[in-house]
């Protein structure tokens, strides 16, 4: 039988898997899996211009590569399971698929509030991560007088605020435990600046509080604030983090206390492996990841259920010298891996380029395993990078700012016009971003030849 390599996940993360299997020299078999019903979509757009209605949904389409005509898409199916040891994954209908070699790009769901009130479908509670999400959002926010909550001041729920202002949404407010809005991704000194810009355009902050409760019978009325505090509310936006969709791996001895950890090859490690090097985070982006709570309990993350790490490691299928599966990698935002670019101390991603750079590298490892062949890459060390457009202005980053908020500066510009911000550990420069228009965003573009030429951060220079 011909040696297949199944893909689990179909979203960015899966498509750039596949392209970057075939343009590794894989040409055997390839089966991607993914339980929405549309081929791979970009989903940055959905919180702009896509619920600003000025985007359609077709506009949203990926086109895959000319070399991946042959691949094979199940589309509308989820992976419900897997057994590693033999290398079989099971398919909500019950199916199992066998492979020589798996992709884990399941990537992450929106995580939800689990709050006494109204819930579900009509309830006039809303996350942003899919298609169907925005459609129901949309239609919502086109009735006249609504009064917009969103949960949550990360890059998700910014951008909505922004973009609902900019639809004529009649009252918009944004509700945060941080005291700043974006606080984590950007540091004190930007994200006050931010702050200003939401503020001056009417949105209304509710900022170091939580949320208690909904009011309404079978819809949302208002808000129920950690203190006491009630927003009135029409339509409810939830964006408080992400959960990564792990559980379908459980029973394997990985460890999903955050997605999957592996090494700096995207190669998954097993759990004993793991144990030495617990302890990274995830840099919070376009989707946050969880870790935040906003006065009551939300949907756990993963299989993992916060657990540092899953018992029982099987020794199978290992590589000699560093006890990862070697025929198992993992793409996008779920994969948790170190970047000697940093400190080595693992952490997810979710910056909309790593899919394609986790891909690309994961894809070569993978390929010269299953074909034999010498393995002798350089750890992998990409350069993270994200940008956000609100109202006019964007915010373009290049490196790793949350490394740096112990010491940043002002570069260029005004901190009420355009300006560009630098962030350093260890008097190294780890991340930059401009705030403003075009200008602000080619600025920070200019320092990625910086940062990428930049040595590697001490041990001493871990993130904490």
């Amino acid at each position: 039988m011909t040696a297949r390599v199944v893909v689990a996940g179909a979203s960015l993360g899966g498509l750039r898997a596949a392209e970057q299997l075939r343009a590794a020299g894989w040409t055997g078999p390839i089966t991607v899996v993914g339980d929405e019903p549309h081929m791979p979509y970009n989903r940055p757009p959905l919180s702009k211009r896509v619920l600003a209605g000025t985007a359609p949904f077709a506009s949203l389409a990926l086109t895959p590569r000319a070399n991946t005509t042959d691949v094979e898409w199940r589309l509308g199916t989820r992976v419900t399971g897997a057994r590693l040891r033999d290398r079989v994954v099971v398919l909500d209908d019950g199916e199992e698929l066998g492979f020589d070699g798996l992709v884990v790009a399941t990537g992450l769901r929106a995580r939800r509030l689990r709050c006494p009130g109204p819930s579900g479908p009509g309830s006039g509670r809303h996350t942003v991560r899919t298609l169907a999400d925005i459609s129901a959002l949309r239609d919502e926010l086109d009735l006249p007088g609504v009064r917009l909550v969103v949960i949550g001041a990360g890059f998700i729920g910014c951008e909505v605020a922004a973009t609902a202002v900019g639809v004529g949404v009649a009252e918009v407010s944004v509700v945060d435990v941080e005291s700043l809005p974006m606080l984590r991704p950007l540091g004190e000194f930007l994200a006050r600046a931010l702050l200003r810009r939401h503020e001056e355009r009417g949105v209304r902050f509710a900022l170091g509080t939580g949320v208690a409760g909904f009011e309404g019978d079978d819809r949302v009325t208002g808000v129920v604030l950690s203190d006491g505090r009630v927003l009135p509310a029409d339509v409810v936006v939830e964006s408080v983090g992400s959960v990564a969709n792990t559980e379908w791996l459980a029973g394997n001895g990985l460890d999903l206390s955050d997605g999957v950890l592996t090494d700096e090859h995207l190669r998954v490690r097993r759990v004993a492996e793991a144990a030495a090097t617990a302890g990274g985070r995830a840099f919070r982006a376009g989707s946050e990841a969880g870790g935040r709570t906003f006065g009551m309990a939300s949907e756990a993350g993963g299989s993992a259920g916060g657990a540092a790490a899953e018992a029982g490691a099987p020794p199978y299928g290992t590589t000699a010298d560093t006890g990862c599966l070697s025929y198992v990698v993992a793409v996008g935002d779920i994969a948790r891996f170190p970047n000697a670019r940093y400190d080595g101390v693992p952490r997810r991603v979710e910056h909309w380029s790593i899919p394609g750079d986790t891909a690309k590298h994961a894809a070569k490892v993978l390929t010269a395993q299953l074909c034999s062949q010498p393995a002798d890459f350089a750890p992998f060390a990409p350069l993270p990078s994200f940008w956000s457009d609100q109202y006019d202005f964007r915010l373009q980053s290049f490196g790793s700012p949350e490394l740096g908020h112990d010491d940043v500066r002002l570069l260029d510009g005004e901190v009420d016009g355009d300006m560009l911000v630098g962030y350093h550990r260890d008097g190294r420069l780890v991340g930059v971003v401009g705030l403003g228009g075009p200008a602000a965003a080619a600025a920070a573009a200019q320092h990625r030849s910086l940062l990428l030429e930049g040595p590697a951060l001490s041990p001493q220079g871990a993130a904490p």
